[in-house]
């Protein structure tokens, strides 16, 4: 069975790698593009007034490459701000980029899930700078930009008294498949059973609904991995036949894809 994972281009080809190096058959389809922001100013006045951040939430390793692309050169990460990951690949974006460890804020490694919730249980405990202010780096454009995960984070911030911007650093679009991309797509519609999805966000799955046509249904037979109980939903809305939630660590999906089985 050949697992097709949806990330966006470059987190795809980090997790076909690793999942290839376990010994799992994957290619990379992604189903999300990342662009910069049409506007970087915003950005540079982000990085002109970091400083007198108290927080800043990175939604995603894309939010913090699109938020870095624009640091001023010789800018070091300010001392008293933290920054705030939901999950291990986007703490690991920030480590790459020279944040500060005693900076980073994250769940734990073995958390069930890395997600808002996840992050606010850590986070929540050191929110007490009241009239404190709090910067939500993210994406533009897409359903996930006012994803209900993102917006419960932004009042449980509010209601401990701190003040909430949030900062577009990239636009999400639809994917632009090349020749060998489409090929791979028509194999997964040619043959459902022998193709397992990887989807780690539900705008992946809107994005592949608006590339193949809704009739006849193509998903019956086909069977997906979900990181996160909402995607494995939205997953099922789409009629995927057979759909696995599991925490979104590379151990749990790469045993979670081997749970799968050829469907017939």
């Amino acid at each position: 069975m050949r697992v097709l994972v949806t990330r966006p281009a470059a987190q795809a080809r980090d997790w076909v790698r690793q999942l290839q190096e376990r010994g799992i058959d994957a290619a990379a389809l992604p189903l999300i593009a990342i662009a910069p922001p049409a506007d970087p100013a915003p950005l540079v006045a982000a990085w002109q007034a970091l400083a007198q951040r108290h927080l800043v939430v990175f939604v995603s390793p894309n939010a913090v490459d699109g938020l870095f692309a624009l640091r001023p050169p010789g800018a070091a990460w300010p001392a008293g701000t933290l920054a705030a990951s939901p999950g291990p690949g986007t703490g690991a974006a920030l480590r790459v980029a020279g944040v500060p460890a005693d900076c980073i804020v994250e769940p734990a490694a073995d958390a069930p899930q890395f997600d808002s919730e996840s992050l606010w249980a850590v986070l929540g405990p050191r929110c007490s700078w009241g009239g404190g202010s709090a910067l939500i780096v993210r994406g533009g454009a897409g359903t996930e930009a006012q994803g209900s995960g993102r917006e419960w984070l932004v009042q449980r911030l509010r209601e401990s008294g701190v003040s909430v911007d949030t900062l577009a650093a990239y636009r999400r679009a639809a994917p632009q498949l090349d020749a060998g991309q489409r090929a791979l797509l028509r194999q997964a519609l040619d043959a459902p059973a022998a193709h397992a999805w990887l989807f780690s966000s539900s705008e992946a799955i809107d994005q592949l609904e608006a590339l193949v046509p809704a009739t006849p249904q193509p998903w019956s037979a086909a069977q997906a991995v979900a990181t996160h109980p909402r995607i494995a939903a939205r997953a099922r809305t789409a009629g995927f036949g057979h759909v696995v939630d599991t925490p979104p660590s590379l151990a749990a999906v790469a045993e979670a894809l081997r749970s799968l089985h050829p469907r017939r």
